[in-house]
């Protein structure tokens, strides 16, 4: 059947670009996605040590030491004496003092920030307070500043004496994205018209000695900020910069006794207290406020900066759809073991390329919503393959469900080319199976029909999936017969085709001692069956007219095999089996070989056997063949007279065998016996 491809890949080029517009309206969800997709870059890089900074912190330790918060002034300027004493390099405080010290220190911290170079913080808020700090700021460009930077309606300063005297006075903000996650940060922002650097940029000013910041703009906004003496920082339109969460920090209590760690470092002095730090949520986790901006501090000096280039949506937008139409093609094409393998590699190797891109390149390009759009554009296009074959599947179904077997049916639809008249030749293994004394049987319902089609229907429904779970082909059903075959239509290997045919004849034998034991409950009379098995080379296909064919096998082994089957109840067996099957697989069942026979209408003896599953003597039956064999007729004599004694299960057998040596003792066939048997019956 062929598959119209034209419309699938039409439906998946739609929604393809319908998913690349969907990207470039950016809604809520689609920009989360991609913001949670480059947290996860961050998550799983290294992190390092900082040699840049030492916290030094104002935890429950020192509450309990110097009582609760806010302390005096002059408690706080002896602790930042202390930092420099033990040779730290520049002493932090991200801390907002906006009033006056109600217990007086102001004085002495005032003096401690004149002869020590400290950075304080300011605040962006909604109501003012206290004169903010300006530095000075020169942008370069066309274009206003203040057009571009975030804009806050007011600030809280420092008071007076903390502002004239501290090095530098730098803005605390967070600014977080949609989902309250902190990933950006502006160096820059205004107030009131008036531009504000934020703490980071500060601290790196004041440490380096610089006394201005210049700023570069252009048409689309905030391009980069420079500081002379360290150099220039790229930075988005809103003079924010993507915050590389790579490093942890050296901590110290401020009652520690230890403070070498403070040596050469950027000495940041926090609250760190429960209940009066600020908590922030990062890609990585929750953290202090001052973690948020030493981790600003240490992309900067190091010159980290993550940066997601201008053209990143671009590339990618045009990137989900060249691949999700090129995926398309190959799902309409390809096998399905292809298709795996491509959209497999096309979800494990885009997010490793990402990875790389950052971990090498600082480069940040979001290749979590390309995945997803690509995955659910390619499984659509399978969506569509799976419609238009199981469209097909389903119109041979109908045809040829009444008259097929349903192996043959599943073959079909997998390759509807099957559906011509002939066949091939072929290995099979064939049994049939029918109800002894059957016509009997049937005279007991003469009057009762519908109770003979019940136990018939008793009988086939455990025989015929018992065939069907070994893998065979139910041929036919003629009467009380069945007749199935192995080795087709899906091929096997020439030994196990064999022995599932005798593995299933065998539990048909089991299975009807079971419903004998219920026909018995219900006073009926309980059935016997024989089965022959035969394998050779026959004809297996379609065979019948163009307008109504069936599926079934022709040929001389199959005639045997139906032959075997006659011949079970001469034997007093219930598995006949011909010499082809058995010459394979000696060694997987006991055989027992019974007699060399001509079967009506041949002219060529085969070794038949049969196969059982009880305690028997072998030996003494190996020796009655041979005797009979070597036309020793007394000897074999004596052997089946001990065999029907001892081997039980082929009594029967024995005593037919026994009348026919009698009769070859009083007509001996001679030298030239050619030792076969030729039935005179079916």
């Amino acid at each position: 059947m062929k598959l119209n491809k034209f419309k699938p890949f039409l439906y998946c080029a739609i929604a393809a670009i319908l998913f690349a517009t969907l990207r470039i309206y950016d809604p809520y969800p689609v920009e989360i996605l991609r913001l949670k997709g480059l947290d996860y870059y961050q998550k799983t890089q290294n992190v390092k040590q900082s040699e840049l900074f030492t916290v030094v912190e104002l935890d429950e330790a020192s509450l309990e030491k110097h009582g609760q918060w806010p302390w005096r002034r002059d408690i706080l300027a002896g602790y930042v004496e202390k930092a420099y004493l033990n040779g730290a390099g520049l002493v932090v405080l991200p801390i907002l003092f906006a009033e006056e010290d109600r217990l007086g220190g102001d004085d002495i911290f005032s003096d401690m920030l004149y002869h020590y170079p400290v950075v304080t913080a300011q605040s962006a808020s909604i109501q003012g307070k206290g004169e903010l700090v300006s530095q000075k700021i020169t942008a370069i460009g066309s274009v206003e500043l203040t057009d571009w930077l975030y804009d806050y309606p007011n600030g809280i300063g420092p008071i007076e004496s903390v502002g004239l005297n501290a090095q530098g006075v730098g803005m605390t903000v967070t600014a977080p994205e949609l989902d309250g996650v902190v990933r950006r940060m502006p160096l820059m922002i205004q107030v009131k018209d008036e531009v504000y650097p934020t703490l980071p940029l500060e601290v790196l000013r004041v440490l380096i000695g610089d006394t201005s910041y210049q700023v570069k703009t252009d048409y689309a906004g905030v391009k980069a900020i420079r500081i002379k003496n360290i150099g220039t920082f790229k930075t988005d339109e809103n003079a924010r910069v993507w915050i590389n969460y790579d490093t942890e920090f050296d901590k110290i209590s401020v009652t520690s006794e230890d403070w070498s760690k403070v040596k050469d470092r950027i000495v940041v002095i926090a609250l760190t207290a429960e209940g009066l730090s600020n908590s922030v949520a990062t890609p990585i986790k929750v953290s202090n406020g001052h973690e948020l901006n030493m981790q600003v501090i240490e992309t900067l000096a190091n010159d980290n900066i993550l940066s997601r280039p201008v053209e990143a949506t671009l590339y990618e937008i045009v990137f989900t759809l060249a691949l999700s139409l090129v995926l398309t093609l190959c799902a309409l094409n390809f096998l399905w073991v292809v298709n795996s393998i491509l959209i497999s590699t096309v979800i494990i190797t885009l997010p490793i390329y990402g990875f790389w891109l950052f971990s090498s390149r600082n480069l940040l390009y979001d290749f979590t919503y390309p995945v997803y759009s690509i995955f659910i554009v390619f499984t659509l296009a399978i969506f569509f393959r799976f419609i238009h074959e199981y469209k097909g599947k389903m119109l041979i179904k109908k045809q040829f469900e009444h008259y097929l077997a349903p192996e043959i049916v599943k073959k079909l639809q997998k390759n509807p080319n099957m559906l011509k008249l002939g066949g091939d030749t072929q290995d099979l293994t064939i049994l049939f199976s029918d109800i002894r004394g059957f016509t009997t049987i049937s005279e007991q319902f003469k009057d009762n029909p519908q109770g003979l089609t019940y136990l018939i229907n008793r009988y086939l429904t455990p025989m015929t999936r018992i065939v069907m779970e070994s893998g065979g082909t139910i041929d036919k059903y003629i009467g009380d017969a069945l007749m199935a075959f192995w080795n087709a239509p899906l091929p096997e290997d020439q030994i196990t085709h064999r022995i599932k045919a005798i593995e299933v004849a065998i539990k048909m034998q089991l299975e009807l001692t079971t419903l004998n034991i219920q026909l018995i409950k219900e006073d009926k009379s309980p059935l016997a069956i024989g089965i022959g098995i035969n394998t050779g080379r026959v004809v297996v296909g379609n065979m019948g007219s163009d307008q109504r064919f069936d599926y079934t096998c022709l040929g001389d082994g199959v005639n045997l095999a139906a032959r075997l089957e006659g011949q079970t109840k001469a034997y007093g067996v219930g598995i006949l089996l011909g010499q082809e099957t058995v010459n394979l697989i000696r060694n997987k069942f006991k055989f027992i070989e019974l007699d060399k026979i001509a079967v009506k209408g041949k002219k060529e003896g085969i070794t038949v056997y049969t196969v059982l599953t009880d305690q028997f003597n072998y030996i003494l039956h190996d020796t009655f063949l041979k005797h009979y064999k070597n036309r020793d007729w007394l000897k074999a004599e004596n052997t089946l007279n001990k065999s029907i004694k001892e081997n039980t299960e082929l009594e029967y057998y024995y005593n037919m065998m026994k009348d026919r040596v009698a009769d070859l003792k009083d007509n001996d066939p001679g030298e030239d016996w050619d030792k076969v048997y030729r039935a005179i019956s079916k």
